[in-house]
């Protein structure tokens, strides 16, 4: 019998139509939706002795993002023709907020400080995400947005957790959103959002653990920094996360946050933010 898990696997890249370096197996844990990587060309090896990492460049934003990146990404891919990867670049190609200071304004307080509490050990996404609070019990509190807004009850507590860094995309507030999932081998799939942060003003109390956090995470990627279009790690990547949790009031309506092809997998709105330690790597 033909093997038809071996036939399912391509190597043209869907939305192009070009060649793709190796392999895609759309079947494989956390993988992007097919037809949205428009490159996978990029290797890269942080460290001499370690291993080396393939970056699946894709179109896929935030479902609720209307930047400007956002909005011509939208109109290079509804021509009635083939998008080209020049296109695709070209939509993407906007540059992204000069420095590293977050710009946003809902619950900012929050966002950019860490609870006073003992750090919990995870050694396991799922492990933290079945110790929250459901989504419906914190909407119930009628958590404010405002900038001031205080942290909840709920969400004073820190946390420690080992994963894999599946995607990542650089928000529109000088955000980076990590999406952080489970080993590969392990069941069922499960993701959760986590933030490196944009950065506060240097005489908060919380800049110098967010700054070492956001230095660790761009000297790791280096050139290769994701931006509005996730890219998707193969294999993804390890990581050790420390951090303050956030109940993400602004998206409790509406479409959340998270790449397209796994918000299906993504099953809470709460996220590690900030984060104030990162660990990449093996």
């Amino acid at each position: 019998m033909p093997d038809v898990y071996q036939k399912i696997k391509t190597k043209r890249l869907v939305l192009t139509g070009a060649k793709a370096e190796e392999l895609l197996d759309p079947l494989r844990t956390g993988m992007p939706a097919l037809d949205s990587i428009y490159d996978d060309k990029v290797r890269f090896k942080p460290t001499p002795k370690g291993p080396t990492y393939r970056i699946l460049k894709t179109t896929e934003v935030d479902s609720y993002e209307t930047t400007p990146t956002a909005l011509a990404l939208t109109k290079a891919l509804r021509g009635k023709n083939r998008p080209t990867p020049a296109a695709i670049a070209a939509a993407l190609s906007h540059k992204p907020l000069a420095g590293e200071n977050f710009v946003g304004s809902a619950r900012k307080e929050v966002r950019l400080s860490l609870a006073t509490a003992r750090t919990e050990q995870f050694s396991d996404v799922s492990k933290l995400i079945s110790s929250l609070p459901s989504v419906d019990a914190m909407v119930t509190l009628s958590t404010q947005t405002n900038p001031s807004s205080n942290r909840a009850q709920q969400e004073k507590r820190n946390i420690h957790v080992a994963g894999f860094l599946y995607a990542a995309s650089r928000e529109a507030d000088n955000d980076f959103h990590l999406i952080v999932g489970r080993d590969l081998k392990a069941a069922p799939e499960m993701y959760m959002t986590m933030v490196v942060s944009g950065l506060p003003s240097a005489n908060s109390p919380a800049f110098g653990s967010l700054n070492t956090a956001r230095t660790a995470y761009e000297e790791f990627f280096g050139k290769n920094l994701p931006g509005a279009g996730y890219h998707f790690y193969h294999p993804p990547i390890p990581v050790q996360i420390d951090g303050s949790l956030f109940f993400n009031t602004t998206h409790s309506t509406g479409q959340q946050t998270g790449p397209p092809s796994l918000k299906s997998r993504m099953p809470t709105i709460w996220e590690v933010h900030p984060i104030s330690s990162v660990k990449l790597g093996p």
